[in-house]
């Protein structure tokens, strides 16, 4: 077998090899894509094993299609974990594909879940209609303050009949006039295509069982239930419930040393998207059970809205995966609890995690 350690970029990438039954070693810089593409070609025509290591990056997919193609081991790995494993204060692309090649022929290269393709394929429609909703929302926000500046202070009924008719009947300088114009026209283009987006996210929830029972719980929609079951994976991936909030990025930095302990604002090291619609899903939550809203009410007070809205948010989280761990739909998880919790084998219960 041909053993690759591989550091990626964009344009380029710089790999060390070494054939495990020959012994015979190298070094390489290939550049993207036909250098690249005619490299690998090679080895699968000459009917070559190939296990490739590299860390985790955001704009490798045409690299990992390629080689899926060819029937290559692709192992991805944690690049702080890597990062943290080298030793020389030096560091070059050369170093860190002899890194790589290292951790792999020593078995210690920290290998992460990826999710397969029609996985990454939900993830856009999700980003995409999340990123839809933000430029609509910047558009409502500028057609607000048009109306605003002319006296009229209407808010959500900005946006009904009578509230566009006048809008519209405002007499504007030609390039005001202009900008409303255009705002409007791209507004009545993106509510279709939202609608659109929004429909298809319901038709996929119905293909996952795992989301149609998420969705039994007050607050969480189609949107959050979904982008839950498609981030999280597989949940036997955690163990318990603070896991996941540490994997959702829900939990506060710490730097403690002795007798001190200092925490700060929460990580943000998980996905940015399923950790908005979580902090969205729990007011919602909230508000429609009275224990909930008493929680918030009372975290609120003592620590202030924003800190409020994420303790929720990760409340939330851990109960969603307690669901989809357990197969429970809403009502199971208000019959058994906490108690139903203990049920499961090789589960450490913290205080985070009982509900």
């Amino acid at each position: 077998m041909l053993i690759i350690g591989c550091d990626y970029h964009p344009a380029f990438q710089q790999i060390a090899f070494v054939d495990t039954a020959t012994g015979d070693c190298g070094e390489r810089r290939l550049e993207h894509r036909e250098e690249a593409e005619k490299f690998y070609g090679e080895l699968a025509a000459r009917g070559i094993k190939v296990r490739v290591g590299m860390e985790a990056s955001g704009q490798a997919r045409w690299f990992e299609r390629l080689l899926a193609e060819l029937n290559f081991e692709l192992w991805i790995g944690d690049a702080t974990v890597i990062h943290a494993k080298r030793v020389r204060k030096q560091k070059t692309d050369r170093q860190d594909a002899q890194l790589i090649l290292g951790l792999l022929l020593e078995d210690r290269f920290p290998q992460i879940w990826v999710p397969n393709w029609e996985n990454r394929d939900l993830r856009q429609l999700l980003w995409h209609r999340h990123r839809m909703v933000q430029a609509r929302t910047r558009i409502m926000n500028q057609l607000q303050a048009v109306a605003i500046n002319e006296g009229l202070r209407c808010k959500k009924r900005l946006w009904g009949e009578s509230g566009r008719e006048q809008l519209e009947a405002f007499r504007l300088a030609p390039w005001a006039s202009r900008r409303r114009e255009d705002l409007l026209k791209l507004l009545d283009g993106l509510n279709p295509t939202i609608a659109e987006l929004t429909q298809a996210v319901e038709q996929e929830v119905e293909k996952y069982p795992a989301a149609q029972r998420l969705r039994t719980h007050p607050g969480v929609g189609p949107l959050t239930a979904l982008a839950f079951v498609l981030i999280i994976g597989r949940a036997d991936r955690f163990q318990y419930g603070k896991q996941i909030a540490s994997y959702l990025g829900l939990v506060p930095l710490e730097d403690s040393s002795g007798n001190r302990r200092r925490l700060g604002h929460i990580t943000k090291q998980g996905n940015a998207l399923l950790r908005f619609l979580l902090v969205e899903a729990a007011q919602v939550t909230a508000r429609s059970l009275p224990e909930w809203r008493s929680q918030y009410l009372h975290l609120t007070m003592r620590r202030g809205r924003k800190i409020a809205k994420v303790a929720m948010a990760r409340k939330l989280a851990v109960r969603l995966y307690w669901m989809m761990r357990k197969e429970w739909d809403f009502g199971k998880l208000t019959k058994f609890g906490s108690q139903g919790r203990k049920l499961c084998s090789h589960t450490v219960v913290t205080k985070g995690s009982t509900r």
